[in-house]
């Protein structure tokens, strides 16, 4: 779920998951292996902050009802 709600946000804000990657400093190909595998709480946090979103809304198992609302 992590990797789908990332892949959603950064269609949203318009950044590819390499660019993400890049700016929050992990390695490449680091984001598309969480669907196997879980970020640590520094990874995790990092591209919340690069995204501009809470750690939380990366985490939901749901669907945000209005684009920009948390769940």
């Amino acid at each position: 779920m992590i990797l789908k709600n990332i892949e959603r946000i950064c269609a949203e804000r318009g950044i590819s998951i390499y660019a993400l990657e890049k700016e929050a400093n992990i390695g490449n190909g680091t984001i598309k292996r969480w669907d196997k595998s879980s970020p640590t709480v520094n990874s995790l946090q990092a591209v919340a902050k690069v995204l501009e979103c809470t750690v939380d809304e990366l985490l939901s198992e749901s669907e945000p009802t209005t684009a920009g609302q948390e769940v």
